[in-house]
């Protein structure tokens, strides 16, 4: 391939708002566990190599995927979704190519939306392409700055926002192309300095940001794609909202 894609699928959170003992990815959607889908998405846009990072409940969520053709990367502490993709470097020391991140817990994703992204990556050569969402009420995620050519300024967080920013409708989705070496190089200056003491990985765009690499931004089709799933209510939205785009 002219251009070689592999993915990371965040798959090692417990999901404590589900009041379930079961690891959240395998919560269905439609019959089918949630990791399965994003699994589904991955392999639909040509993904050759795909490393499900797996923590709580491994051995269960392992087992789901026994025939699925995918490695794992073992996150043994979650200590961010930074520190999961870290673990995955391991996998990719002979990978020459770009690497998609996905949610283990965002189901709806489209493959043209996600042909969208990776086309806007490898056409303008970037370092990284982040996924965004337009949102009618953006209220707690991170605002996107953009620069006039459709690359990246900043990430500005709800809690740091002034009135003028928090009128911004675009948030990040969470959804990512990297190219290899800059991921993992610019991922080791991530810090926790937050309150929930964890490494986060949207913190490595900033860093990519001042360090003069060029990060583009494609926007989702539809917001509802990239909606992750946190309760059992967003869970019963979610099928209600597959059955539709079936």
């Amino acid at each position: 391939m002219e251009h070689p894609l592999a993915a990371i699928i965040l798959a090692a959170g417990k999901g404590t708002r589900m009041k379930s003992d079961l690891p959240k990815v395998l919560h269905k959607v439609l019959g089918k566990t949630m990791v399965s889908r994003v699994i589904d998405q991955a392999k639909a846009v040509g993904v050759q190599k795909i490393v499900v990072v797996v923590g709580y409940k491994k051995e269960m969520v392992m087992e789901s995927l026994k025939d699925a053709d995918v490695t794992f990367a073992i996150q043994e502490e979650q200590l961010g979704t930074a520190h999961a993709v870290m673990q995955c470097e391991p996998f990719f020391e002979t990978w020459d190519g770009d690497i998609l991140i996905l949610s283990g817990d965002v189901p709806l994703l489209t493959t043209h939306t996600l042909q969208q992204l990776i086309k806007r990556h490898i056409d303008n050569n970037a370092d990284a392409t982040m996924l965004t969402a337009i949102v009618e009420n953006p209220e707690g995620y991170g605002r996107i700055l953009r620069n006039d050519d459709n690359t990246l300024k900043d990430i500005v967080e709800e809690k740091d926002a002034t009135p003028e920013i928090r009128q911004i409708k675009e948030i990040n989705s969470g959804i990512y192309v990297f190219k290899k070496e800059p991921l993992f190089s610019y991922l080791k200056y991530v810090d926790n300095k937050n309150a929930q003491g964890e490494y986060y990985l949207p913190d490595v765009l900033p860093i990519m940001v001042r360090n003069n690499k060029k990060i583009y931004l494609q926007v989702a089709d539809q917001w509802e794609e990239v909606q992750g799933i946190n309760t059992i209510e967003e869970l019963k939205q979610t099928e209600e909202k597959l059955k539709r785009m079936l």
